[in-house]
């Protein structure tokens, strides 16, 4: 008689820690399917296709964008990119003013050595096919110096590039010349600081006035303030495996965070002053108490509470059952 007791347990702590109903449904949860896609490490909504996500691979797969389709996980399209070289680390994507999709080549898989790395742009297809489109190349170098970055976000009024540093006792924000040139080097210095988190990915809200930076484990929520951001409140995200990437949905209501890997998640939680997240559905606002680290300790904490929910209601069950 012990396994139908065992089996309510896993109900019981399965079901507490699913995804409630509101962020499972449409593009608020899916999955990558894309046997191409391996190595997902950024993640851009579309504005003008409704429900379509652009991602690439890691490193050096070449120069190709995906459109993935959240309703059902399949891309949709596949975007080879010319006139660009070949590509060494691309780590993000991002879209700006006027539909114009933004590649980042910026990461450094040799530590920060290399002495330039690249951005790429190019229009979003009007049509969703596989089709070739031109790029326009940019140079990128650092104002103090060569570094790994993997998070690029594009101002959605102003059109203006900014990118993270990926630093592990936390980074900066790097801004950039008002309009990118395509001839000689675009100089980037840093405007703010990033602390406590490895960045692995940001994104800016459709309004332009809040950023999200994340890392592996754990996201901060700043006020954009033109640049001069400052901190909001510090955010957990969904495990999901190697957490490489994140967007606001069009909308701007909802973060959406991914990973990397074969069949790769990707989940969705209010975006913090969301009228869910103010009254805590979803889980994704977490108390700022200023604590360095990636946030994972309010995870632990969230499950702790879901694991000791279920063990009691199933001690009540098995009280009720000798009863009888």
């Amino acid at each position: 008689m012990r396994r139908p007791f065992a089996l309510l347990a896993a109900a019981l702590l399965t079901g507490a820690l699913a995804v409630p109903a509101s962020a499972a449904d449409g593009d608020e949860k899916f999955t990558i399917k894309d046997p191409r896609i391996t190595e997902s490490s950024g993640l851009a909504a579309s504005r003008q296709h409704p429900g379509i996500y652009w991602t690439h691979n890691d490193s050096d797969d070449g120069a190709y964008l995906y459109a993935v389709d959240s309703s059902t996980g399949e891309t949709v399209a596949t975007v080879t990119l010319s006139g660009v070289g070949s590509p060494r680390d691309v780590e993000a994507v991002s879209i700006g003013p006027d539909n114009q999709i933004y590649v980042g080549d910026i990461g450094d898989n040799l530590g920060g050595t290399w002495p330039y790395v690249w951005i790429y742009r190019l229009p979003e297809p009007k049509n969703l096919r596989d089709q070739t489109i031109k790029a326009t190349q940019y140079v990128v170098k650092y104002s103090d110096g060569a570094r790994d970055a993997e998070s690029l976000v594009v101002h959605p009024k102003t059109g203006r590039v900014y990118i993270v540093d990926k630093n592990e006792k936390g980074g900066h924000l790097y801004e950039g010349p008002a309009r990118l040139s395509p001839s000689g080097a675009n100089t980037f210095r840093p405007v703010a600081a990033v602390p406590d988190l490895e960045a692995t990915d940001a994104t800016l809200s459709p309004d332009g006035e809040h950023l999200v930076v994340r890392s592996y484990f754990g996201a901060i929520a700043y006020d954009w303030n033109g640049g001069k951001i400052t901190r909001k409140e510090r955010l957990g995200v969904p495990f999901l495996g190697q957490g490489e990437s994140v967007t606001y949905t069009a909308d701007g209501k909802r973060l959406m965070y991914g990973a990397e890997g074969a069949d790769s998640p990707v989940e969705g939680q209010d975006a913090p002053g969301g009228s869910s997240a103010s009254s805590g559905s979803g889980g994704s606002a977490a108390r700022d108490d200023g604590a360095a680290g990636d946030g994972f300790g309010g995870d632990l904490r969230t499950g702790a509470i879901v694991v000791a929910v279920a063990c009691a209601a199933l001690l009540g069950l098995r009280g009720l059952r000798r009863r009888k």
